[in-house]
Protein backbone atom coordinates (compact mmCIF):
# COMPACT_ATOMS: atom_id res chain seq x y z
CA UNK A 1 0.00 0.00 0.00
CA UNK A 2 1.41 2.96 -0.85
CA UNK A 3 1.37 6.59 0.58
CA UNK A 4 -1.67 7.93 -1.04
CA UNK A 5 -3.62 4.75 -0.08
CA UNK A 6 -2.82 4.99 3.66
CA UNK A 7 -3.23 8.55 3.98
CA UNK A 8 -6.72 8.19 2.11
CA UNK A 9 -7.84 5.09 4.38
CA UNK A 10 -6.57 7.03 7.36
CA UNK A 11 -8.46 10.35 6.19
CA UNK A 12 -11.74 7.96 5.69
CA UNK A 13 -11.36 5.99 9.04
CA UNK A 14 -11.50 9.55 10.79
CA UNK A 15 -14.03 10.62 8.80
CA UNK A 16 -16.00 8.01 9.64
CA UNK A 17 -15.02 8.54 13.89
CA UNK A 18 -15.91 11.87 13.25
CA UNK A 19 -19.14 11.25 11.59
CA UNK A 20 -20.20 8.48 14.50
CA UNK A 21 -18.88 11.08 17.22
CA UNK A 22 -20.75 13.70 15.85
CA UNK A 23 -24.35 11.38 15.58
CA UNK A 24 -23.29 10.90 19.09
CA UNK A 25 -22.90 14.39 19.99
CA UNK A 26 -26.99 15.31 18.46
CA UNK A 27 -27.89 12.20 20.70
CA UNK A 28 -26.61 13.61 23.71
CA UNK A 29 -27.06 17.56 22.94
CA UNK A 30 -31.09 16.02 21.97
CA UNK A 31 -31.47 14.25 25.65
CA UNK A 32 -29.70 17.38 27.27
CA UNK A 33 -32.93 19.56 25.88
CA UNK A 34 -35.26 16.92 26.95
CA UNK A 35 -33.67 16.76 30.18
CA UNK A 36 -33.80 20.50 30.57
CA UNK A 37 -37.33 20.49 29.60
CA UNK A 38 -38.33 18.12 31.97
CA UNK A 39 -36.33 19.59 34.38
CA UNK A 40 -38.55 23.11 33.60
CA UNK A 41 -41.47 20.83 34.43
CA UNK A 42 -40.10 19.46 37.46
CA UNK A 43 -39.62 23.17 38.47
CA UNK A 44 -43.59 24.36 37.59
CA UNK A 45 -44.32 20.69 39.67
CA UNK A 46 -41.96 22.04 42.78
CA UNK A 47 -43.67 25.17 42.50
CA UNK A 48 -46.92 24.24 43.14
CA UNK A 49 -46.62 21.96 45.61
CA UNK A 50 -44.74 24.59 47.32
CA UNK A 51 -47.51 27.20 46.74
CA UNK A 52 -49.84 24.57 47.85
CA UNK A 53 -48.38 23.78 51.11
CA UNK A 54 -48.49 27.49 51.86
CA UNK A 55 -52.36 27.42 51.56
CA UNK A 56 -52.30 24.65 53.32
CA UNK A 57 -50.17 26.35 55.99
CA UNK A 58 -53.11 29.47 55.80
CA UNK A 59 -55.87 27.34 55.94
CA UNK A 60 -54.38 25.51 58.95
CA UNK A 61 -54.35 28.97 60.50
CA UNK A 62 -57.83 30.36 59.70
CA UNK A 63 -59.01 26.72 61.18
CA UNK A 64 -56.81 27.21 64.56
CA UNK A 65 -58.77 31.04 65.02
CA UNK A 66 -62.06 29.54 64.15
CA UNK A 67 -60.83 26.65 67.34
CA UNK A 68 -59.56 29.35 69.35
CA UNK A 69 -62.18 31.63 68.72
CA UNK A 70 -65.58 32.24 71.12
CA UNK A 71 -68.96 31.12 69.48
CA UNK A 72 -69.98 34.57 68.61
CA UNK A 73 -66.63 34.92 66.82
CA UNK A 74 -66.35 32.11 65.26
CA UNK A 75 -69.52 33.20 62.15
CA UNK A 76 -67.47 35.90 61.27
CA UNK A 77 -64.24 34.15 60.69
CA UNK A 78 -66.22 31.07 59.14
CA UNK A 79 -66.01 32.96 55.77
CA UNK A 80 -62.34 33.40 55.68
CA UNK A 81 -61.67 29.84 56.80
CA UNK A 82 -63.60 28.98 53.27
CA UNK A 83 -62.32 30.73 51.63
CA UNK A 84 -58.41 29.79 52.95
CA UNK A 85 -59.99 25.83 52.16
CA UNK A 86 -61.27 26.93 48.25
CA UNK A 87 -57.76 28.36 47.56
CA UNK A 88 -56.48 25.33 49.02
CA UNK A 89 -58.47 22.81 47.19
CA UNK A 90 -58.02 24.51 43.79
CA UNK A 91 -54.07 24.55 44.48
CA UNK A 92 -54.32 20.70 45.54
CA UNK A 93 -56.09 20.07 42.47
CA UNK A 94 -53.75 21.72 40.51
CA UNK A 95 -50.75 19.86 41.47
CA UNK A 96 -49.46 17.10 39.42
CA UNK A 97 -47.90 14.09 40.96
CA UNK A 98 -45.74 12.85 38.19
Amino acid sequence: MGLKEMKDAYVSKMDAQLSEWGAKLKEMKAKAEKAAAQGKMDYQQQLQKARAQEKHEQARKKLDEIKAASEERWEALKSGVEGAWNELKKSVDSTKIP
